[in-house]
């Protein structure tokens, strides 16, 4: 594998982020069976978060920026958002190498904790994120679905706290 450092974003690297920024949002969109129009769109409000903390890409000596991971303050604490690795380099130890990163980022500054929020039917982002350490559940957010004839809900979810739960 061609060496993968990671730097902060520049602004040069922002026609890369849209299309990862499209990327992960299309991922998720299909996961839920809805459409979208303009998948990258969000990256745009994304930068002018006054929250934002820092950005950093995963830039691959031969392919360009492959990765983006990002830190949202939130007081003595962190949300890393988003951590996204484009699918042709992804379970090549990208997404540990930006984690990693943004973990260290977060210790510089003397935050306490990063929290994450993956989608709950993204089963290899959920595994992938508990093996780099992210093994503490501190929030749980429940949907009420209003039009149940609309979406595919995967029925075999979760079971916490004895309920059950759809994903």
């Amino acid at each position: 594998m061609s060496p993968v450092t990671v730097r902060s974003y520049r602004p040069s690297d922002h026609s890369a982020g849209r299309r990862l920024w499209s990327e992960l949002t299309n991922e998720h969109h299909e996961m839920y069976g809805e459409a979208t129009n303009d998948a990258g769109a969000g990256f745009e409000e994304y930068l002018t978060r006054l929250d934002l903390g820092g950005l950093w890409v995963a830039d691959h000596a031969d392919d360009g920026v492959i990765g983006m991971v990002g830190l949202v303050m939130r007081g003595r604490g962190g949300e890393v958002e988003p951590v996204v690795v484009t699918a042709s380099h992804r379970h090549k130890g990208v997404g540990r190498l930006l984690l990693r990163h943004v973990a260290g980022e977060a210790k510089k500054r003397t935050m306490i904790s990063l929290t994450i929020s993956p989608s709950s039917r993204n089963v290899d982002a959920i595994r992938s994120l508990h093996a780099a350490g992210y093994d503490v559940v501190s929030s749980i957010e429940l949907t009420m679905d209003l039009d149940r004839q609309k979406h595919a809900w995967q029925q075999d979810g979760l079971e916490l706290h004895e309920l059950q739960f759809r994903s």
